[in-house]
């Protein structure tokens, strides 16, 4: 059988500034649901390790990269966290379901610089 869970975010704030957690900090906090829209612009294109969208495509957000964790079973995809994450307040449990950590470049296959070895990438979410 299958199970659902909900999300929750697996790293200390840094480097997010929160939006209105009880606590200084993200983790084991529950990740709530959002949906980017935009009435008027049908593509979305989210671009890792940059803060600044392509010329003319217009900027919805910025923030941080994030996915799963990597020894963990399963497909991971990567998300761009707004950089002010919001946190729902039903939950400060570490039940460990779905899972966000954020995201570092690694040397080797990236090219070190403009990347730097285990810092974390930022991403912006663009619409055109």
């Amino acid at each position: 059988f299958g199970e659902v869970w909900g999300a929750e975010y697996e790293m200390a704030s840094f480097p997010f500034t929160l939006r209105n957690a009880g606590s200084s900090t993200l983790l084991d906090n529950n990740v709530p649901c959002a949906v980017c829209r935009a009435k008027t612009r049908a593509s979305v294109l989210m671009v890792p390790a940059h803060k600044e969208c392509h010329e003319e495509w217009t900027k919805e957000y910025s923030g941080y990269l994030t996915t799963g964790y990597k020894g963990h079973v399963g497909r991971n995809q990567y998300a761009c966290m707004d950089a002010a994450p919001e946190v729902l307040a039903a939950g400060h449990l570490n039940e460990n379901g779905a899972l966000f950590f954020h995201v570092e470049g690694v040397c080797g296959s990236l090219p070190c610089p403009p990347y730097i070895n285990g810092r974390e990438l930022t991403c912006v979410v663009c619409t055109k």
